[in-house]
């Protein structure tokens, strides 16, 4: 075998790519840091479910309705906000989120009845939509193209950290301090973000400024998402993304403690040591994830497919072990797989950044963006009814896992060959494109 067919198969390199470097670095972490904080607050009721049930004394279906409404919402944006990006930059969409999910946090502290704290979740939800899609949008602007896989990785494992905060912080000033100091001092943490991000962050590299485009109203915005949604691979990433993600966004969000203190009998502290094991298997998958796609592309499909393959395995042997109850051990290689869910689903975008020009990364981005929230918000809803309806049974209310990732799945394989096909295409008319370019 020669030495050229034992390479592995990276990104390819692309004409004007930006130089990456340092500053590049200073830059995005400030975006990075944005969505570091608007993780803390979208996971934050996951650590106060049952007290929120006290607070506002609300049942399962009630309680639900609080994650329910603030993915909506998330989901609802994610087009919007890829259309704003595209048009108006990553700062002035970031600064607006930071506004919002900070607002949104600060009411939830205060709220004196369930409505108000939906409202307060909703707003929370709607800030929190403008900040993924942004800085994936911003390490395009200021990373090479062939960086692309590790930098996403890098991001979504930053916004783990988020929710390694809310699983060890606000937990214990939750329990320490209070209902409204916990969420209210939180508050405190997006006032220095925006700080931050309107006095050092810039939307691209002087020298790298994106061409101008034309903007025609409700026909750009149409264009805009006809010829995203046209391109199989982001279709192929909105899937892989609803596929991959759910299981742990549900599991950290809202329905993991209560799973694990009222059907495992664990105590609290112990089923937050599990919650963080999620997290932190979470962080560490991440960089494997990222330097193996980065490297190897053709390596995107299996990992995505073979994480729900193990995700799926977990869940039945826990579900399914006799009395009810799973070991601790269970428990625990349970939540070392629920961690690969994330960095799975961020190889959604790796299908969807290719397969479209500059000009359209953010709508692209927000359609793959909507996969993982839609079957997050659906599951959710699911576990909610069912938990009322079979009075607290999670081991029915769990198993909607399983029809969301054999619906996922199906998508998958009907959408892989055409996307490949289509990557291999827009590859090939770049390198002519490149050779063509007079010196």
């Amino acid at each position: 075998m020669s030495s050229s067919t034992s390479r592995p198969t990276a990104a390819p390199a692309l004409p004007g790519d930006p130089p990456g470097g340092r500053r590049a670095v200073a830059v995005w972490g400030i975006g990075v840091a944005v969505y570091f904080v608007a993780v803390i607050f979208r996971t934050s009721l996951g650590v106060a479910g049952l007290d929120a049930a006290d607070r506002f004394h609300v049942n399962a279906s009630a309680l639900s309705t609080f994650s329910i409404l603030q993915l909506l919402v998330y989901a609802g944006m994610q087009i919007p906000v890829g259309l704003l990006v595209d048009r108006l930059g990553t700062k002035k969409v970031l600064g607006i989120g930071v506004v919002l999910f900070t607002a949104g946090q600060l009411g939830f502290a205060f709220s004196p009845s369930y409505g108000t704290a939906l409202a307060s979740r909703a707003l929370l939800g709607c800030g929190d939509a403008m900040t993924f899609i942004s800085v994936l949008r911003l390490g395009t602007r200021w990373f090479p193209a062939r960086r692309g896989p590790l930098v996403a990785q890098l991001a979504g494992l930053v916004g783990m950290a988020g929710n390694l905060v809310s699983t060890l912080v606000l937990a214990r000033l939750l329990h320490g301090v209070g209902w409204t100091w916990a969420f209210g001092g939180s508050a405190v943490a997006g006032a220095v973000v925006f700080v931050l991000l309107v006095l050092f962050l810039r939307d691209h590299p002087e020298g790298f400024a994106p061409e101008p485009q034309t903007h025609q109203g409700s026909a750009y915005v149409r264009r805009q998402i006809a010829e995203a949604w046209r391109e199989p691979g982001t279709r192929l990433g909105m899937w892989v993304h609803f596929t991959t993600q759910f299981p742990a966004m549900v599991f950290l969000l809202l329905w993991g403690l209560p799973f694990l203190v009222e059907a495992q009998g664990l105590s609290r502290a112990t089923a937050g040591d599990l919650l963080t094991l999620v997290v932190l298997s979470n962080m560490a998958v991440g960089l494997v994830y990222g330097q193996i796609v980065a490297r190897h592309h053709a390596a995107r499909l299996p990992l995505a497919l073979g994480t729900v393959a193990a995700t799926a395995l977990m869940w039945a042997a826990t579900l399914a072990y006799p009395g009810g109850r799973a070991p601790m051990w269970l428990l625990v290689v349970l939540c070392v797989v629920l961690g690969a869910c994330g960095p799975a689903s961020m190889i959604g975008f790796d299908f969807a950044r290719p397969a479209n020009p500059a000009e359209r990364q953010g709508t692209a981005s927000g359609i793959t963006n909507m996969g993982g929230f839609i079957a997050s918000m659906t599951t959710l809803f699911v576990i909610g009814v069912l938990l009322d309806a079979t009075e607290d049974d999670y081991r029915v209310a769990f198993s909607s896992v399983f029809v969301l990732q054999a619906v996922g799945v199906s998508q998958i394989l009907r959408l892989r060959k055409r996307a490949a096909r289509r990557e291999r295409e827009r590859l090939v008319a770049s390198r002519v494109e490149t050779v063509h370019v007079p010196a």
